[in-house]
């Protein structure tokens, strides 16, 4: 099978080629600067993750998300609709349906994204699910949530460091529970699908089977790192005030970082697993985040 991938050079890029490539043909597409050019798609499959991140720093512009996320995602499926090509597979985001999960996120929850970034994500996904697909083509949007292997850092880095350093988790107040997905189960879905055309057109959430706490996360960096587990439960409004004032003085410390780590997000896997026939993914949470931390300390 040949399989086109565009944002080839991102994480999700990288692992997804080295992971289909001993048993198909993969050809990367650079997008970013084929705006104003034709697309032309040779392919049997395309899976597309270029886009622009969820930008932490908040100096992007609303025009660039819409651009990169939308206006592009539309130009290559408008090409794939043309094109020979039978599958179409868009990796947006949970973050398109729901920046706050009180119960659990389903694919069928109606969608109420708050930022930019999860605006345009969705509004692509509205567009490719608004278009006539010919019978004989498949179009596959995978909602992931936060992903980690080796090498990313990501959103963990922030907390592996506290940790390293020997500073203790000063969160322990706060009972959460949230969804991970790592690499290695990302592949094998993907995989997956790729080869089992019987699997029908449609929204999946992507997630790890199990649900994890922050303080449990605390855990499993302290293990890998062989150092004193240090949690300290400083109670919640003192939190909540230190946190105002990191959002006037731009401290780590803030009330984006304190959602981050204390929020619910809990996301169903069940759907993609009933599609592909199995009951467990091959890895679970704690088997993947280990494997994140240790490439962390071997680096």
């Amino acid at each position: 099978m040949k399989i086109i991938i565009t944002g080839a050079s991102g994480f999700v890029g990288q692992n997804l080629m080295n992971y289909l490539q001993d048993t198909n043909k993969i050809e990367l597409l650079s997008i970013r600067y084929q705006f104003s050019n034709e697309l032309v798609i040779k392919g049997d499959a395309i899976i597309h993750l270029a886009g622009k991140a969820h930008d932490l720093k908040k100096v992007s512009s609303e025009k660039e998300y819409f651009e990169a996320n939308f206006e592009l995602t539309k130009k290559l499926f408008n090409a794939f609709l043309k094109s020979e090509s039978k599958d179409f597979i868009y990796f947006s985001s949970v973050k398109a349906i729901a920046d706050k999960v009180s119960g659990i996120l389903y694919e069928n929850d109606k969608a109420n994204p708050k930022t930019i970034y999860g605006q345009s994500k969705f509004k692509a996904e509205e567009y490719i699910l608004s278009q006539e697909i010919p019978e004989e083509k498949r179009v596959i949007i995978i909602r992931p949530c936060m992903i980690h292997g080796p090498g990313n850092k990501g959103n963990l880095n922030l907390l592996y460091s506290v940790i390293k350093k020997g500073i203790p988790y000063p969160l322990a107040a706060f009972e959460n529970e949230r969804s991970f997905l790592g690499i290695d189960n990302l592949n094998f879905l993907v995989k997956a699908i790729l080869e089992d055309r019987t699997i029908p057109s449609g929204v999946y959430n992507f997630a790890d089977d199990e649900f994890l706490s922050t303080n449990e996360l605390v855990n499993i960096i302290s293990a890998v790192l062989k150092v004193k587990n240090k949690k300290i439960a400083i109670p919640k409004n003192i939190i909540h005030s230190m946190a105002r004032i990191g959002d006037l003085i731009r401290l780590p410390l803030n009330s984006e970082t304190i959602q981050k780590l204390t929020e619910n997000y809990r996301v169903s896997n069940h759907k993609v697993k009933e599609v592909i026939g199995i009951k467990k993914l091959p890895y679970t949470t704690k088997q993947g985040l280990e494997k994140t931390i240790k490439s962390f300390i071997d680096k």
